[in-house]
């Protein structure tokens, strides 16, 4: 089949480069309409109860994640000069074309009793800017006496406050929320400009912006910086331009696909996808670099130019093919987790290894046939006295000193056991945010003075209409909120109760003591002054009640805790709300962007380990048809699972936490690093057949030809994932980190380990299923016949 394809190839080489040209253009006009993702993709499947409750809720009350919010420390607002310009700032900000409300000291209700009409009238506490310092003095006197607002739009102890921003619900997950984010800064940087104050900013809506921004930045960045590092890696192992400049043709036209694929499959660019291309770059040039080498190998063999290519073709195109599949393997192993990102992340990631492995072994032939044949010094790689010197002091730890390298790698284990043990987990909004970053430190400023900014939120059902107004729900609520109160990592809420005690005050004339929830004599006379449709009056009522007033919401905001606290929040709460609502007359859900996002990462966990093991299963798989040999699967597989456990070891040593942005590693890696084990064992099975089953020369014959492909590719795996840890994101930094660790581990247990296990296992891995032909002939044409006529 080879053979064919090698006469294909050759014969048709204009008639593929044009096909080619053709589909790269197409791809190409399919990559420039790719967007970014700019909503918060669910991790949990759409039929999980939470999700479901989240939805009924936001359809019910609306977005509670829309808004973005600006904190300033000023003890000197009440000057008249100081909040004049927090008024002219609110104001400014409702003039904003995407914004739907704004709600600061100087644009916020006051509920005031209007005995002739007997009704409660919800007048802005500022009607118009202040003029003089009489009327800011006023104003402070007026919020000294308000216990509604303290806590949420100010905090006295601090002199902090804040202004809410609620953007346009058709904004918040659309391209128009940059536009919108950048007046609302360019305004508050007005401020800050004019006034000397300076502004933090926060809110769910502002930090996916700023992270959508910087998945724009990096995914440009990190595709320059890999094809850099790349071109720099290409020039040092072969010393020719003509080398780096076709293997960057081959690069960037696989490049261009991906992108191409993102854009054919209607999906958008990710935290994930955003960093496929760079992927694509590293492991198209490890492709480069393993059809380079055999080509030079073999023209220094012989000196006939088209031999060598179509050898290279031969004996290597099924095993980089298999090679591919493995990786690939390893990223599709994501698309059978119930997450549409990892989804996506998945089935772009694999389809595109396999295209550039296409493109690998199609374009490089072609573009070195019209070349002139490699020099002396192009080949001088082949002798490289470093690699070599390396190269032999391997061999003689495997010959002479195997017990070392066992030791290593037991002592290697037992690590990484303990240190896996030491393992935690994690699920923050801004886990991959480095602390020291302003987005991180500003979200810490509002946990320190408000509480957090986080939806927190509780939706009630009374089933009954009506039932919210209920003296007894409101008590209940009000009990409920006592509880929750208890854990700092929540604010002071907003709900139907809190509005009663405000309510309750204004009907005694602003009297702040009567800020509580009123007495059952009380409850006629105050609640009869509301609006009797809660539609009727656009007013706070409206916030918190459904106009048939059966359901009714109780919105925290609370710190961004991680899976394991929330789930320890949850687990103190919920007994309480079973215990305070009866479920035969209530039905009480907790929700929220907070609740989802937790209970989505604790899925996404458990559900990427599964995809590890999905990946071993498929590798093993795939291994099973190579080598026709259970025992052989298992010898090749220990070297790449071991270093996962390193990694994971690591992982629990330096306390990074598993994270979705974390666990996908170990699948990757896994895919990656089990490269040079096919690679070795396929030069292995070809060396006995050659040796006539001679074990031990066999395996040091396969080492010394394989064996610089599996230095100069892990050298190259290892320095192109280091790219990712510039990024800003703390995931993407480690998942840098850690599957270039994790290569560099399996490196040396592929080159070390494995040669010595099978020296030490001699005939019981070189069994007769091994021996055997398998399902599957890596390396067959010219070669099999060589080992036959030895044999003979």
């Amino acid at each position: 089949m080879w053979n064919l394809l090698v006469r294909l190839i050759l014969r048709n080489r204009p008639g593929i480069l044009v096909v080619i040209g053709i589909l790269t253009i197409l791809m190409a006009w399919q990559g420039l309409g790719v967007k970014l993702s700019y909503d918060g993709m669910g991790m949990l499947p759409t039929d999980d109860t939470a999700v479901i409750d989240y939805n009924a809720f936001k359809k019910r009350f609306g977005e509670d994640g829309s808004v973005i919010v600006i904190g300033v420390q000023n003890p000197d607002m009440f000057r008249l000069n100081e909040l004049s310009a927090w008024y002219d700032l609110t104001a400014d900000m409702a003039k904003i074309d995407g914004v739907a409300a704004v709600t600061s000291i100087t644009k916020a209700a006051n509920i005031v009793k209007n005995d002739s009409l007997r009704k409660f009238e919800f007048l802005p506490l500022v009607a118009i800017r202040p003029s003089t310092q009489a009327e800011a003095d006023s104003l402070k006197n007026k919020l000294d006496k308000l216990e509604f607002y303290k806590g949420i739009l100010y905090n006295p102890a601090t002199s902090t406050y804040l202004l809410a921003v609620t953007l346009d619900k058709n904004k918040v997950n659309d391209k128009s929320r940059l536009k919108v984010s950048d007046d609302i800064v360019a305004r508050a940087k007005a401020y800050s400009a004019q006034t000397g104050h300076e502004l933090h900013y926060s809110g769910l809506p502002y930090i996916r912006t700023v992270m959508v921004r910087m998945i724009k930045n990096e995914l440009f960045l990190f595709i320059f910086i890999s094809i850099g590092i790349a071109a720099l890696i290409l020039f040092l192992f072969f010393r020719s331009y003509k080398v780096v400049l076709s293997s960057l043709i081959v690069v960037t036209v696989s490049i261009v696909f991906t992108l191409g694929l993102i854009g054919l499959f209607g999906y958008k660019i990710s935290i994930l996808t955003g960093v496929i291309p760079s992927l694509i770059v590293v492991i198209a040039i490890e492709n480069c670099i393993y059809i380079l080498n055999k080509y030079h190998w073999e023209y220094r063999n012989h000196g006939n130019q088209i031999k060598a290519l179509s050898r290279v073709v031969q004996r290597i195109g099924f095993a980089s093919l298999m090679v591919n599949t493995a990786t690939a393997a390893g990223f599709a192993a994501f698309i059978l987790v119930s997450n549409q990102m990892l989804r996506e992340f998945g089935i772009i990631a694999s389809i595109s290894i396999m295209i550039e492995y296409l493109l690998c072994i199609l374009l490089l032939p072609i573009i070195f046939s019209y070349m002139k044949p490699p020099t002396e010094k192009h080949l001088a790689h082949l002798d490289n006295k470093i690699f070599s010197a390396l190269l032999e002091k391997i061999i003689y730890y495997i010959q002479y000193r195997r017990k070392v390298i066992f030791l290593v790698a037991g002592l290697s284990l037992v690590g990484g056991i303990t240190g896996m043990l030491m393992m935690r987990t994690s699920g923050k909004v801004v886990d991959d945010i480095g602390e020291s970053s302003v987005l991180y430190q500003d979200l810490k400023f509002f946990e320190k003075q408000f509480g957090g900014v986080m939806p927190f939120e509780i939706s009630i059902d009374t089933k009954r209409k009506k039932g919210v107004m209920k003296l007894s729900t409101i008590e209940k609520i009000d009990e409920l909120q006592i509880e929750i109160l208890k854990n700092k990592e929540f604010s002071k809420p907003l709900s139907v109760a809190e509005l009663s005690k405000f309510a309750k005050q204004a009907y005694f004339n602003g009297n702040p003591e009567m800020y509580e929830i009123p007495n059952s004599q009380e409850r006629n006379f105050v609640f009869s002054y509301f609006p009797t449709n809660a539609t009727s009056q656009k007013g706070l009522l409206n916030s918190f009640i459904d106009s048939t007033q059966q359901f009714t919401r109780v919105s925290f905001q609370m710190a961004d805790v991680g899976t394991k606290e929330m789930n320890r929040l949850l687990d103190t709460i919920r007994p309480k709300v079973a215990e305070i609502f009866p479920a035969d007359k209530y039905d009480v859900n907790i929700t929220g962007n907070s609740v989802v996002y937790a209970r989505g990462t604790e899925f996404l966990i458990k559900h990427l380990f599964e995809s590890v093991l999905i990946a071993i299963g498929f590798i093993s798989l795939l291994m099973a048809l190579m080598f026709s040999s259970v025992r052989m699967i298992a010898v090749s597989m220990l070297p790449n699972i071991i270093p996962l456990i390193i990694t994971a070891a690591i992982m629990g040593f330096t306390g990074v936490p598993i994270k979705p942005s974390t666990i996908i590693v170990f699948s990757i890696a896994l895919g990656i690093s089990v490269d040079n084990a096919i690679q070795y064992l396929s030069r292995y099975r070809h060396e006995l057949k050659i040796t006539g089953n001679d074990i031990k020369q066999s395996t040091i014959n396969a080492l010394r030809e394989a064996g610089f492909s599996m230095i100069y590719t892990s050298i190259v795996l290892v320095l192109g994932f280091s790219v990712f840890m510039v990024s800003g994101f703390g995931g993407t930094k480690a998942l840098g980190m850690l599957v270039s660790t994790t290569l560099f581990i399996a490196m040396f247990f592929n080159i070390m380990v494995l040669p010595s296990l099978l020296l030490v296992l001699d005939k019981y891995v070189v069994t007769k299923a091994f021996a055997s032909e398998p399902l599957i002939e890596i390396y067959d044409g010219e070669d099999a016949e060589s080992a036959k006529e030895v044999n003979q």
